[in-house]
């Protein structure tokens, strides 16, 4: 496990950054509701579990806690990024999640290796404090794109191209979730999957096809393990009529400036997804629409863990 100064576990570089990206967070601007809380927010706490896991607690059983999983009937977004339980279900039908949450929170201490859970390039590796903090997008190629967010310190950078079970950050806490909530929430790495350019829960249904390879018991890659990057075929039409979409015109230039095709289409997704209400198209920026499949493993490594626990 890695020594992580305060400064890269919280992603507080830049403090004067980060205020405004807080403020951003709180107050919303003329393209982002403002975020919504309450009462019923305190549910998502678990402060035994964080106190343990800021102290550098893994359990004996080598299983990953998932505190948090994807929410299958998320509020509107246009109404706000929503930490309230008003209305969850998770893969399970139950309630381990709250409403805007649309990716899985792998509880553990910062300075954990993380990895990449399918082969692929590295498309992005930014830093947004009012969304998840430090984060890598991985383009896996097929449809399929990953993001580990809340991270301590990234290992590669931005066009690497990365193999399956290859170690790509150390884990923190960084973004203003742990600021607000610390003790009492775990640090964790906020885990996103995207397929045809949307969030999905790579958790299965009993009728559904799972996105990791072991269906609902992912595992960490094997040294026998393989996987290989196949690249996708972008609709360029598509991409631009997103892109001008964007009602925010500072967003809508930077996209467009990306002059190499899948890195502007992988960064157009990534800000569609985090930024939703500033775009207006919904379509699809591939030629192809691909299905659900296992492909993906635990992003963590095998020296430091072996599956994960399900927790209510």
């Amino acid at each position: 496990m890695r020594k992580l100064s305060i400064v890269e576990t919280l992603g507080l570089d830049e403090p004067h950054v980060r205020l405004e990206q807080a403020r951003l967070a709180i107050l919303g601007d003329p393209y982002t509701p403002r975020s919504k809380w309450g009462l019923s927010s305190l549910k998502i706490y678990r402060p035994v579990l964080s106190v343990r896991t800021w102290a550098g607690h893994k359990p004996a059983n080598r299983k990953v806690p998932i505190t948090n999983f994807f929410n299958r009937t998320q509020t509107p977004i246009s109404q706000g990024w929503s930490v309230r339980k008003t209305q969850v279900c998770d893969f399970r039908g139950k309630t381990a999640t709250y409403d805007s949450h649309n990716g899985t929170d792998f509880t553990i201490p910062p300075g954990i290796k993380v990895c990449a859970p399918a082969a692929g390039v590295v498309r992005r590796v930014s830093s947004e404090f009012h969304r998840g903090g430090l984060k890598i997008l991985i383009d896996h190629g097929q449809g399929l794109i990953t993001t580990s967010g809340h991270l301590g310190r990234s290992l590669v950078k931005e066009g690497d191209e990365v193999e399956l079970g290859q170690v790509i950050a150390h884990s923190g806490y960084s973004g203003i979730d742990a600021l607000v909530a610390f003790p009492w929430s775990p640090p964790h790495v906020h885990f996103n999957v995207w397929l045809n350019g949307v969030p999905v829960d790579p958790f299965a249904k009993p009728e559904e096809e799972s996105v990791w390879v072991h269906r609902n018991d992912p595992k960490p890659a094997q040294s026998n393990d393989h996987d290989s990057y196949i690249a996708d075929a972008w609709n360029e039409e598509a991409l631009d009529e997103i892109i001008q979409s964007c009602v925010d015109p500072v967003l809508r230039h930077e996209l467009t400036d990306i002059a190499a095709l899948e890195e502007r289409a992988c960064h157009t997704i990534f800000k569609r997804n985090y930024f939703p209400t500033r775009f207006e198209s919904s379509r699809s920026p591939y030629l192809d629409e691909y299905q659900r499949k296992p492909r993906l493993y635990l992003p963590f490594h095998r020296d430091e863990y072996d599956g994960v626990s399900l927790l209510d």
